[in-house]
């Protein structure tokens, strides 16, 4: 099985639980989304490698840590919501090449079709960071990435915000390979295929749309 990790930093939860609110305005949805994935790209590159360098403070020279130069990063966004995570982790990581995969879920079979695919010619030396705000039923998630490792990158982390436990098994099943993070595993889908308590559709409630 995947490696599944709960990130359940207290500020994430604070805001999530804010996302989660019915009465959350459009505005103060996008607000909270991209403050929490900031937080979230703080846990999930905790463990990129670092370099020293000598430099020289006001005060003193001093060999301090830098990010390893060859240790390279591509983001990737599963459209349309995943943006939204996008958009925050780029505050935090801004240099780094961005790719899009454009998906939509039947409403009938909630099978996932692909309408758009753009990444970086180099991915194939860059460590993938997949995100998405909801692992529902899995399939846009293991969709997406099995396109991907038809790329090549070097490695392929997957980063949503609320997973569903059918999710969660679906994408572990098929891609045991792909560590996964989450901000909270909730309780059950619907009959419609909804993260039950969940927040309701985030594309919808990140750029106002029904």
């Amino acid at each position: 099985m995947a490696k599944v990790t709960l990130i359940d930093h207290p500020l994430i939860q604070h805001k999530l639980t804010l996302m989660r609110k019915a009465e959350t305005s459009t505005a103060k949805f996008r607000v909270l989304l991209k403050e929490i994935s900031l937080l979230l790209a703080y846990e999930v590159t905790r463990d990129l490698p670092l370099k020293y360098e000598v430099i020289k403070t006001p005060l003193a020279p001093m060999n301090a840590p830098v990010l390893a130069p060859e240790k390279k990063l591509v983001l990737v966004s599963i459209m349309r919501a995943g943006q939204g995570i996008l958009d925050g982790m780029l505050e935090l990581m801004p240099s780094v090449r961005v790719g899009h995969v454009g998906l939509y879920r039947d409403p009938k079979t909630l099978i996932p079709v692909e309408y758009y695919f753009k990444i970086p010619d180099d991915v194939d030396k860059r460590d993938m960071l997949v995100v998405d705000p909801m692992l529902a039923t899995g399939n846009s998630a293991v969709a997406a990435v099995e396109r991907l490792k038809s790329t090549n990158p070097m490695s392929i982390r997957f980063v949503c915000l609320l997973a569903a436990p059918e999710g969660i098994e679906h994408f572990c099943a098929v891609h045991p390979d792909v560590p996964l993070y989450t901000a909270a595993i909730d309780d059950h889908l619907d009959e419609h295929g909804y993260i039950i308590p969940g927040l309701g559709d985030a594309g919808d409630r990140l750029f106002g749309t029904k």
